[in-house]
C-alpha cells in the first residue's frame, strides 16, 4: 500500500472511531481540543487535526496510542487496519462508554494522584451502596 493510501485508510479508521465514540468526524477544531486535553506532550494545531481527518498525515506513534486509548480502539487497528473483527471489537469497546463517561475519565486523568485516589474511592463507595439497595439488579 502506498503512503497516500495509508494516510487515507488511517483517516477512514479515525473517522469511524470518532463516530463510534460519539464525536464528529467533521470537526478538526473539536478533535484538536479533545486531543489536547488528554495529551501530556506538545499540543497539536487545528491544522494538524485537519490533516489527520482528510488523509494528509498520520500522527506519531505516541499521539496515535493516546488517540486509540481515548477512543477505545486498538492502536494497531487505528494505524494499520486489519480484519473486520478488529474493527468490530473496536466499535464494541467504544460503545461501552457514553461520551460523558469518556470526558469524565479524561477529567479524572487531569487530577493529581491524591485526588484521583479520592475519586476512585468515592466511585467504589457509590457502587457498593447501589448494589446493596433492595431494588438494585
Amino acid at each position: 500500500m502506498n503512503s497516500t493510501n495509508e494516510r487515507e485508510s488511517f483517516s477512514e479508521r479515525l473517522q469511524h472511531a470518532l463516530k463510534n465514540a460519539h464525536y464528529s468526524p467533521d470537526s478538526p477544531t473539536r478533535l484538536a481540543r479533545e486531543f489536547n486535553i488528554r495529551f501530556e506532550g506538545r499540543p497539536i494545531t487545528v491544522h494538524a487535526a485537519r490533516k489527520w481527518l482528510v488523509g494528509e498525515a498520520i500522527p506519531t506513534q505516541e499521539k496515535l496510542r493516546m488517540i486509540a486509548q481515548w477512543l477505545g480502539v486498538p492502536a494497531d487497528w487505528l494505524r494499520f487496519g486489519g480484519a473486520e473483527q478488529a474493527a468490530g471489537e473496536a466499535g464494541a469497546a467504544s460503545a461501552r462508554f457514553e461520551s460523558a463517561d469518556v470526558k469524565l475519565i479524561a477529567d479524572l486523568q487531569r487530577l493529581d494522584e491524591h485526588h484521583r485516589q479520592l475519586a476512585r474511592e468515592f466511585i467504589r463507595m457509590l457502587v457498593r451502596v447501589n448494589h446493596t439497595k433492595p431494588d438494585a439488579k
